[in-house]
């Protein structure tokens, strides 16, 4: 399952930023939105039998708390954001990759400090390459 799951992660990444470039110009960035998002709503509800629920609809739902909410406003901001950056210009092969190494960079400390995560001396030559990529694949911007 480990490597399943990563796996899907990567393979629906591409496809997201592959049709995130290739939405149409003239439509309505929220319009194409909402209608992504009652597709996968549609999608979620379709796969719940692949993902059953543990006890009855209510009792699962009171087990969300506020990070479900949250999470759906972080997801219109990421989606409103890739489509408008690849209309203003930015290539397909940069705006994911500057995107997620700065993410990582920003959850680094978040990681550190409130997860009790640790780096090995792999890890710490690993994100000083991330930032010198970060730096040469803007340089002269």
């Amino acid at each position: 399952m480990f490597w399943l799951a990563i796996s899907l992660t990567i393979l629906s990444n591409v496809f997201y930023h592959l049709f995130q470039k290739v939405t149409p110009q003239n439509a309505n960035p929220m319009l194409a939105l909402a209608i992504s998002y009652l597709m996968a709503g549609a999608i979620c509800l379709a796969l719940l039998p692949v993902f059953p629920l543990k006890e009855g609809l209510r009792e699962e739902l009171k087990q969300l708390n506020w990070a479900t909410v949250g999470l759906a406003f972080t997801l219109v901001g990421l989606e409103i954001g890739f489509l408008l950056a690849y209309r203003a210009g930015w290539s397909i092969s940069l705006a994911g990759l500057v995107s997620n190494t700065t993410v990582t960079m920003i959850l680094l400390p978040v990681g550190l400090i409130f997860f009790r995560e640790r780096l090995t001396t792999v890890n710490t030559l690993g994100v000083v390459l991330a930032i010198a990529g970060l730096i040469l694949m803007n340089w002269g911007k």
